[in-house]
């Protein structure tokens, strides 16, 4: 079709593109004139495809049209009109001209909400579905016929931003183009709108948009949801105007806070440490996260009342020479700053010739933001240059317990952005302690809204602020830090890690804290040791090339960990991450958090810039889910069974993942490690049978001498399972292998103690169809198969018969049959004469289903980095 663009914005240009790219030809756009001196989007991209544009400033005078306007548009010989985002008014004699007519866009699900503020009021009014329509145009009343309409659920917490972007704006475009060919083909309908349910609201404008305080808890919050960001909702506090942004329910007791008095309401806010909360009428509450006063500075809410403390200081004569010579600076980029295409990279330029001036001066582009005004801006510079305005003190609200002879203060909140917070909903969950069944403390249950919150932190301390201006060398200093800091507490961490998992105390000791502290300090000293290289090519003569590549970081990552080994996974991954230079957000087992928790507190100490790392216990479902789809997460780690993995590789076509899996491995010497809870566990084992009988004897009698107990106790061999879901699983496990016809030597059993204690367990016997020597326990239970002397052949055959393939091991006398076993066998580790013998050096990873990509040493670290290659002639 010959198609008439008529519209304007971002959208009015992707529908520009996309009809385009349908084989569409666009014969004119139409939209408005350059405003300070700038084309509107939709221009840009017409002008550069030499499609004729025109500018009109409006199209109708006094309800009259302006005939050179028609005739210019006439000239162009349209066949259809498309108007996206249309905010002019269109005179009929343009609307009705074309053969086909008009199709214009309208952000609601007509007839609700006719009118320019149809976004807002779909919030104001509480609706549960948002939705946009694509109609035949009429008089500007959104009354003609329908052509498709789409919708999408509102979340809790969505604002008018939240909606365009994740729904209006990518499937309007679609539905734009898909409207146009519904028409091209001749099967677009005009279905008439009823007038039943039709609605009408007026435009939003600020001075209607003040805040009625006699309404329930979500009727405010409604409210102040769909006036963010434009135009504003507001009220009266301290005889000033101040505008809400970021609302969101809130559910759970009264935090505690300082009250603020609001004009209008019947029961003060309270600025607390995530916001200020506010109540209905109904005694429910929300709570808001920014406020904007009327000289447009905005704050934190939970800042409220430091704003105000601060009194003007008095400069000395070096200082106000500081403040003239930084005016000379703002003075030189004040023509960027006041165009709209170069104001935010102005902004950085003068930040970073201050900086570069006052040396060692900490400055960001939201201290301009937060300060606007000159005078108060150089106010917050000598500050800062004498030291008073020093970073905030972590704030930690502790669940203490006096266990293994000592005090732990356990963090139990979400950690986004450098401070510890509740989450958005307020919700909690339980953490048991495997020992004993019982309630070590409530944790905070992440929800999507935290993890879009989280992951927009990462993604400015990525991109904006200190941790990607640092030098690498600074990045490792950071990193040995926070080992050392490790160290330091690692009597503290065990202790946790072993309330939390069930870990034997000095295994979690020299483990899962000890490895986790060398991971650290291995990954801190390839910071500054990532290089590229130099490649020869063959040259452009007469000229001469270069080609170099160079390692970069991917950005933003997310890292999903398991329960048996919750601090050590943490750092196998988030270690290589950081020293590659990314930014991550962590998931932490759901029944494990507490270690990833006070790791969080000891980042924050060791100087870890905020949004570096940022940490959400929660679901896997919910959290996991939402974090494996996320658009700006470019790589997702994760450690976890197989099912999820192959759940996340179907989600993340696009997005590099690296996964490894709880799977079925061979070996010997290593099944009752960490109670059996070991990725890399001797789930199988292979024994001739001219030693087996004798092997199955001495095996049960070291069983027999195993202390099963609290954890805690230092000659406890074996603890508690990780949690009750797992121990059932491992028994369920065992009563198959007994109806398969394995024989069960020893165990298969609870142990008859509090706690999730399982009996340390035998079987012989076992044949290679059988259950259990097809999926793995992930636990204390050794299964064991005999091979014929001598027949490696038949065994490695029988071994290789798996899905699986992350680790393995051979015990022989014999060297040469040693390594041809080891070149044989389908796995990522292959142990000789040894197992578990892993370390931070050595590359930790599977083949087949158990995985790709690695853990630990050089390899882990180029799963962070990207190559590019740069090519110069000369």
């Amino acid at each position: 079709l010959k198609l008439a663009l008529i519209g304007q914005s971002l959208f009015g240009q992707e529908v520009y593109s996309n009809l385009r790219k349908e084989g569409h030809k666009i014969v004119g756009v139409f939209t408005v004139p350059d405003k300070n001196g700038q084309a509107d989007p939709l221009a840009l991209s017409a002008e550069k495809d030499g499609t004729p544009v025109f500018k009109f400033s409006r199209w109708r005078v006094k309800g009259k049209s302006i005939q050179e306007v028609v005739e210019a548009y006439r000239s162009v010989g349209a066949e259809l009109n498309v108007l996206p985002f249309c905010t002019q008014f269109i005179p009929m004699d343009v609307i009705d001209f074309p053969k086909h007519g008009s199709i214009i866009y309208h952000p609601s699900i007509l007839p609700r909400h006719r009118g320019a503020s149809a976004i807002n009021w779909t919030l104001i009014q509480g609706d549960k579905k948002a939705g946009f329509t694509v109609f035949w145009a009429d008089d500007g009343l959104d009354t003609g016929p329908i052509l498709l309409q789409q919708e999408c659920d509102i979340k809790p917490n969505d604002t008018v931003d939240d909606l365009y972007n994740r729904f209006l704006f990518p499937e309007g475009v679609k539905a734009m183009v898909e409207a146009v060919q519904l028409i091209a083909d001749g099967k677009a309908p005009q279905v008439p709108q009823p007038e039943e349910g039709a609605t009408y609201e007026g435009i939003q404008k600020k001075e209607n948009a003040q805040i009625s305080w006699d309404q329930p808890a979500a009727a405010l919050h409604n409210w102040i949801r769909g006036h963010d960001k434009v135009p504003g909702a507001w009220t009266i506090i301290n005889d000033q105007v101040v505008t809400f942004y970021g609302s969101s329910l809130f559910d759970g007791s009264v935090p505690s806070g300082q009250p603020l008095a609001i004009e209008g309401a019947t029961k003060p806010g309270l600025v607390t440490k995530n916001g200020l909360v506010l109540f209905g009428n109904d005694g429910k509450m929300l709570l808001v996260r920014n406020l904007q006063f009327e000289d447009g500075k905005m704050i934190p809410a939970s800042k409220y009342f430091a704003a105000g403390e601060t009194s003007a200081i008095e400069l000395t004569e070096e200082e106000k020479k500081m403040a003239e010579d930084i005016k000379v600076i703002l003075c030189l980029n004040k023509p960027l700053i006041y165009n709209s295409i170069y104001f935010f990279s102005a902004i950085l330029r003068m930040i970073e010739e201050i900086k570069q001036k006052y040396s060692g001066l900490q400055l960001h582009n939201e201290d301009v933001y937060m300060a606007t005004k000159f005078a108060d801006f150089i106010q917050m510079l000598v500050r800062r240059l004498r030291g008073e305005d020093k970073e905030e003190e972590l704030i930690v609200d502790y669940v203490s317990k006096t266990v293994n002879n000592m005090t732990v203060k356990m963090p139990y909140q979400c950690f986004i952005n450098g401070q510890f917070m509740d989450a958005e909903d307020g919700k909690t969950y339980d953490t048991i302690n495997p020992t004993d069944g019982s309630v070590s403390t409530k944790v905070s249950y992440a929800s999507v809204e935290d993890v879009d919150k989280a992951v927009a932190a990462a993604k400015d301390a990525f991109e904006n602020g200190e941790w990607g201006k640092m030098n690498a060398r600074e990045r490792g200093r950071l990193m040995y830090r926070l080992a050392d800091l490790m160290e330091k507490q690692q009597e503290e961490l065990a202790t946790i890690e072993t309330i939390d998992s069930g870990a034997v105390y000095t295994l979690a000791l020299k483990t899962h804290v000890g490895m986790s502290v060398q991971t650290f300090r291995y990954f801190a000293g390839w910071c500054d040791k990532i290089q590229g290289s130099t490649i020869p090519i063959n040259h452009a003569r007469p000229n001469h090339n270069l080609t170099f590549t160079k390692k970069e970081p991917i950005g933003v990552c997310a890292i999903v960990i398991p329960w048996n080994y919750p601090l050590m996974m943490l750092a196998w991954k988030s270690a290589a991450c950081l020293a590659a230079g990314n930014t991550l957000v962590l998931k932490p087992a759901q029944v494990t958090p507490l270690t990833a928790l006070k790791f969080a507190e000891l980042s924050a100490e060791a100087g870890f810039p905020k949004g570096v790392i940022n940490i959400l216990p929660g679901s896997g479902g919910l959290v996991g889910q939402r974090l494996s789809e996320h658009p700006d997460i470019r790589k997702l780690g994760f450690t976890g069974s197989t099912p999820i993995g192959k759940q996340i590789m179907k989600r993340n076509k696009q997005k590099q993942v690296s996964a490894y899996c709880f799977l079925l491995t061979q070996g010997m010497g290593a099944v009752y490690f960490n109670k059996g809870e070991n990725c890399i566990a001797a789930g199988r084992l292979f024994v001739e049978e001219s030693i087996h009988d004798e092997f199955v004897k001495r095996v049960v009698e070291e069983i027999q001498k195993m202390k099963i107990g609290d954890p805690l106790d230092r000659s406890t061999d074996h603890g508690p399972q990780n949690h009750k879901a797992h121990l059932e699983k491992l028994l369920e496990y065992c009563e198959t292998g007994v109806k398969e016809g394995a024989t069960l030597v020893y165990g298969g059993r609870q142990v008859c103690r509090p706690g999730f204690f399982m009996e340390p367990t035998v079987f012989t016997d076992v044949e290679d169809h059988m259950y259990i020597a097809q999926e793995e326990s992930f636990g204390p239970v050794m299964v064991i198969s005999k091979f014929k002397d001598g027949d490696v052949e038949g065994v490695l055959q029988r071994a290789n018969n798996t899905e699986y393939g992350l680790a393995s091991g051979v015990f022989t006398r014999d060297i040469n049959k040693a390594l041809y076993v080891s070149e044989k066998l389908e796995a990522g580790t292959v142990f000789i004469n040894t197992y578990n013998k892993t370390d931070v050096a050595a590359p930790f990873g599977g083949f087949k289903q158990s995985g790709f990509g690695k853990d630990l040493g050089e390899e882990a670290l180029h799963e962070y980095l990207r190559t590019k290659a740069v090519t110069v002639e000369y």
